[in-house]
């Protein structure tokens, strides 16, 4: 069966202290290693973090706070992320690709709040470290086969971790669920993966997931899909494997009426994507 979604020192004390481990999930949407550049924030939610804290988590993690240009560098090969962070010499900002009526102010670049001159104020983080561990990535090609951290082995406790797909203006994505083992939870509020029909997790929420049956097969409404895997302080699993591959959008004189080979698939009308 598918299912097509439609939507319209002072560093170590401030580690330990609002615990990197206890307090700071990762919240990483990791691009080329050469980019190197990833998001991050307070397991209490966004906009947690004050400059010292936010510096020392990146230290912390073997990175420093990004720069300007290392942000922009990441951003021009796909890094769209819709919160304000810390970044170098107390600068705060955030990537923008497509714009957006509620992110960015329909601008595209980075939104530049400038350097803070109280740096008590509470952001995210934007941390650089190209040697950093994967956990997430932006994917461009026609098909690709994805995995959990660490799979074939269980993934680990307290990640955040992001998987933009974005594939040819027109096109639409298939997501396959090969393998699928995430700690079960009658409300899916420890660990699981949420699926987007857009470019970021403020939109076209499709999903929460967890437990080790398969999702359907999911098919985007446009050409770009996010998926976040999130995971707690406790008990770890399996983990995942997910294909997608691309796919023309139907035409018009054939919406609402294709189906699969058991006739039941409708294709829901609406139109969402980024050039």
């Amino acid at each position: 069966m598918i299912a097509l979604i439609f939507f319209s020192a002072l560093l170590w004390d401030k580690a330990q202290a609002w615990g990197f481990k206890d307090g700071v999930l990762h919240n990483s949407i990791w691009l080329e290693r050469a980019a190197g550049v990833y998001h991050r924030e307070s397991r209490s939610g966004k906009y947690q973090l004050t400059y010292a804290e936010a510096k020392a988590v990146c230290e912390y993690e073997g990175g420093h706070l990004a720069t300007y240009q290392q942000l922009e560098a990441a951003r021009k090969i796909g890094f769209h992320v819709c919160a304000a962070g810390w970044m170098a010499k107390g600068r705060v900002g955030y990537p923008i690709v497509k714009a957006g009526a509620n992110c960015g102010f329909g601008k595209t670049g980075i939104v530049d709040y400038g350097i803070r001159l109280n740096r008590s104020e509470r952001w995210d983080a934007y941390c650089y470290n190209p040697n950093g561990k994967e956990c997430g990535g932006v994917f461009t090609d026609s098909k690709h086969v994805f995995k959990s951290p660490g799979y074939p082995n269980e993934y680990e406790n307290e990640q955040i971790c992001y998987w933009h797909i974005r594939v040819k203006y027109g096109q639409r994505i298939h997501l396959q669920f090969l393998e699928f083992d995430v700690e079960d939870d009658t409300a899916c509020m420890a660990d699981f993966l949420e699926i987007y029909d857009s470019y970021d997790d403020i939109n076209g929420f499709v999903g929460r997931f967890c437990g080790d049956e398969l999702p359907d097969d999911i098919i985007s409404t446009g050409n770009v899909m996010t998926l976040k895997f999130l995971t707690d302080a406790s008990v770890t699993a399996g983990g995942f494997q997910i294909r997608y591959i691309t796919m023309d959008a139907p035409s018009k004189s054939s919406d609402g009426k294709n189906t699969t080979s058991q006739g039941k698939t409708n294709f829901l009308s609406g139109k969402f994507g980024i050039m």
